[in-house]
């Protein structure tokens, strides 16, 4: 089950909730595909500010947004006007009054979407994938994780035959379903071909009295 399911799905309600939080009598599908699309126009266009993770609420008319950076400033800029430009542009592009809350990650080692980026942004830089992985590892051990495995694939050093191979470290239970397991997937696009990267971080058990989303 733990290789079939992805780890956010299987744990909703449990231990994180939705990424998008609306509900719809109607027209749920435009919904639905315009979230998809507001999550790939941003993905792309705050490339460079470290995004982990973008919510999506929708209340009275408005769409307000919630994104997780690593580096907020860069999504901010001096006085707000980079929010206020993206607002507008939002806007022009979606039809829609957008509201920008940025939230900053503390510990961009240890969550699983910015070690999936990163890695994939050396491997097309050139890198040497083992010593992107074994540090990798190392900063998510000494940041507080409590296991991190992470699995790259594809014509690894340009060889002919493709592979994949796993680096691990402590423990990752994803049969357990109060296990906070942050689970992430990117690309490297090198000159030989496309390769996978996927992350899965295990940050410890969540009860019920504590909140979803732990670990960020």
């Amino acid at each position: 089950m733990g290789k079939k399911v992805s780890p956010h799905s299987f744990r909703i309600g449990i231990t994180r909730t939705w990424d998008s939080l609306w509900y719809a009598d109607r027209n749920y599908k435009t919904k639905f595909l315009q979230d998809v699309k507001i999550r790939e126009y941003l993905t792309k266009k705050l490339k460079e500010a470290s995004v982990s993770k973008i919510e999506i609420h929708r209340k009275s008319g408005k769409i307000i947004l919630f994104v997780h950076t690593a580096k907020p400033g860069v999504i901010v800029g001096r006085g707000g006007e980079n929010i206020g430009k993206l607002q507008k542009e939002l806007k022009a592009k979606f039809q829609d009054d957008f509201e920008i809350n940025v939230q900053e990650i503390r510990k961009p080692d240890i969550d699983a979407q910015l070690i999936a980026f990163n890695i994939a942004e050396q491997v097309e830089r050139r890198f040497p994938y083992r010593r992107v992985c074994k540090m990798a590892l190392e900063k998510a051990t000494e940041s507080g994780a409590h296991g991190i495995k992470i699995i790259i694939g594809g014509r690894l050093n340009g060889v002919d035959i493709a592979r994949s191979e796993t680096f691990k470290t402590g423990k990752i239970p994803l049969h357990t379903l109060r296990a906070n397991i942050d689970y992430a997937e990117s690309r490297a696009e090198t000159t030989y071909g496309t390769i996978g990267i996927k992350v899965w971080i295990y940050h410890g058990l969540v009860f019920k009295n504590q909140a979803l989303n732990q670990g960020e």
